[in-house]
């Protein structure tokens, strides 16, 4: 292994360090994207957000409730198959998935940040400004993306329980961030801050409930096969 254990016991905070560096880098780069990405995509539309019905339906079938019934339906048919592994990670995706929306959905309601195509100027205007709360009214609540968090949530799970399927799902989500991106909804920094966010909850989903069998008061086969075989096999 590239760490001994010897090495993991004398810095054990060494690895989420350098993480967390890494991610607070990134949020802070993304914020110099934001004007340069947004003169391309107008510059590429003739001065217009884009108008492609591809970017409409990701962003359409890319939230929370279409996931949701996508998680259903996988968790079903795996257990149809029986096939607990996979249900235990498609319940955990959908927890993390509905965790990182929420949380950024109740940040994003304090930064009143205006979206990209919002009449108003640009800024970040807090909950509240000239008397007016702001608190629910989309063109101010940017920051962080919703879709993108829920869509990274329930796709970063599956990217630590299955890296091979993971990476399919993630270029999934990314294109949802990206319809976001291009329709004008969102800036670069709102999606990189929410998929760090989203990324973050769905390792700490997997690892405390997924991983370790948490779930499977949820998960649970027929009689008949548990008696064959335990649930929660050691690791």
């Amino acid at each position: 292994m590239f760490f001994s254990p010897r090495h993991e016991s004398r810095h054990p905070f060494l690895a989420p360090l350098i993480i967390a560096v890494v991610a607070l880098a990134a949020i802070a780069g993304s914020f110099l994207l934001d004007t340069p990405v947004k003169h391309l995509v107008l510059d590429s539309n003739s001065g217009h957000w884009s108008r492609s019905p591809i970017a409409g339906r990701l962003s359409e079938y890319g939230d929370w409730p279409e996931l949701m019934l996508l998680g259903v339906i996988g968790t079903l048919i795996a257990r149809w198959f029986r096939n607990v592994r996979w249900q235990r990670i498609l319940i955990a995706a959908m927890i993390a998935s509905t965790l990182a929306g929420m949380t950024v959905n109740l940040s994003r309601l304090t930064t009143g940040r205006t979206r990209p195509r919002a009449a108003a100027e640009m800024g970040w205007y807090g909950p509240r400004q000239a008397e007016k709360w702001l608190i629910g009214e989309a063109d101010f609540n940017s920051f962080p993306s919703g879709h993108t968090a829920t869509a990274v949530g329930f796709a970063g799970v599956i990217l630590f329980a299955a890296p091979g399927w993971g990476l399919l799902a993630l270029v999934a989500a990314s294109s949802v961030a990206l319809s976001r991106i291009l329709l004008g909804a969102h800036h670069p920094s709102d999606v990189v801050t929410a998929a760090t966010m989203a990324l973050v909850i769905a390792w700490l989903v997997w690892e405390f409930l997924g991983r370790r069998g948490r779930v499977d008061c949820i998960v649970r086969p027929p009689l008949n096969n548990r008696l064959k075989e335990p649930l929660i096999k050691s690791h």
